[in-house]
């Protein structure tokens, strides 16, 4: 009877010792996971940020960017590393400064039809218009001698890529503008450049006034002087 009894009890010491084992397995399994996980998390990887304002059409070199250590997880490959930079990359889009540099934003001189020129503003140029700005290039055309026309936008999408003001002005008015265009504008800024119109850049940011039907908002100041 008591050889009977040891005989019955094998199978349940022997399933108890499998269900032990299993439960050690998931146990490790767990701790293994969440190593893994822990581990990715803090996993870090060089990428390149933009030292300042990159305008579009702009030759990117190592000078315009900083490698910085970040966690991007799957969004990794959409940003430039140091091992990705090359020589003729330009900027196909603006980079404003501190951003993480997309991979989307840069290409070759080939992808950009985009040029700059230099033109001077006849009024205070805004304090907010930098290095990269987005703005409207707006024209007063000269009809006479001291007289203007109705001011237009001849450019609704320019970008600064440089604010050059005398050190000796009190003030920002007729300030020379560097200006990224597309060069399909380049022929309507150069014809008013030619004839005398009084231009202004704009910040893209700040909505035009309401203005009734058919007429044509204004730049709030007045040619600072005769462009002529």
């Amino acid at each position: 009877m008591a050889t009977s009894s040891r005989a019955a009890s094998r199978p349940r010491a022997l399933w108890l010792d499998v269900r032990f084992i299993i439960g050690i397995v998931l146990v490790v399994a767990s701790a293994i996971g969440v190593w893994a996980v822990v581990h990715a998390a803090r996993t870090t990887r060089p990428v390149l940020v933009a030292a300042h304002a990159i305008v579009p059409g702009q030759t990117v070199t190592a000078a315009d960017l900083v490698a910085l250590d970040a966690r991007l997880g799957e969004a990794e490959p959409k940003y430039l590393e140091p091992s990705a930079l090359a020589e003729g990359m330009v900027a196909t889009r603006g980079i404003a400064e501190g951003e993480l540099v997309p991979v989307a934003a840069i290409g070759s001189a080939d992808d950009v039809e985009l040029t700059s020129l230099v033109v001077r503003s006849a009024f205070d140029v805004p304090a907010g218009v930098v290095a990269g700005s987005a703005v409207e290039l707006w024209a007063t055309p000269l009809t006479g001698p001291g007289e203007y026309g109705e001011p237009l936008v001849i450019v609704p999408h320019a970008v600064i890529a440089e604010v050059r003001v005398d050190d000796s002005m009190v003030s920002r008015a007729g300030a020379d503008l560097e200006v990224v265009v597309a060069r399909d504008d380049v022929e309507i800024v150069l014809e008013h450049v030619a004839g005398g119109s009084a231009m202004s850049a704009v910040p893209a940011s700040v909505p035009r006034a309401a203005a009734p039907a058919g007429s044509t908002p204004e730049p709030s100041a007045s040619p600072s002087e005769d462009p002529s």
